[in-house]
């Protein structure tokens, strides 16, 4: 059966574009020192790794804090929640003054997305999904830690509360 020039061009017209990938994750080798089972954020490269028992890691895009609002050091994970409500830090209301108190969960204004895992000291600190994807890969934010919905959900099913955090230059 042969199709005509329409025929193609309908198909072709209904086929869905070519997207970007769901995930910015991949398994990767690692040679760092640190435990299986720990989380390393390099700033730099703003990747976050999981480091797994075979001495590999599975390797996520991140967006992370802008040059003046990084930090260095080693946290844990304090706490685990889906769909977070968000009130703002002071510093970012400063900054952002029309900004409501509170962004419920579940709202496509909330910048915390699907998961957030908040981080011993202080609680101001977070890794957390977000409402930009665009800012992955970016120096974008206060000082938390940005991934796609997709991977905050992953890594979310598989660290726990008290998982340490190394977070490196």
């Amino acid at each position: 059966m042969q199709y005509g020039p329409a025929f193609v061009l309908t198909i072709l017209l209904a086929a869905p574009l070519a997207a970007t990938p769901a995930s910015a994750r991949e398994i990767v080798s690692y040679t760092g020192k640190e435990e299986p089972g720990s989380i390393v954020i390099r700033t730099k490269d703003r990747r976050l790794y999981l480091v797994l028992e075979d001495r590999t890691a599975i390797r996520y895009r991140v967006a992370v804090g802008r040059s003046s609002k990084q930090w260095l050091g080693t946290v844990q994970i304090e706490g685990k929640h889906v769909e977070p409500a968000w009130s703002p830090p002071e510093e970012i209301k400063l900054d952002n003054p029309k900004l409501p108190d509170v962004i419920p969960g579940g709202s496509p204004r909330n910048p915390m997305g699907a998961r957030a895992m908040t981080l011993s000291g202080g609680g101001q600190y977070a890794i957390h999904g977000t409402n930009r994807p665009e800012s992955i890969g970016t120096f974008a934010s206060y000082g938390c830690f940005r991934m796609l919905n997709e991977d905050i959900i992953d890594l979310f099913g598989r660290v726990s509360v008290g998982t340490p955090v190394i977070v490196l230059r």
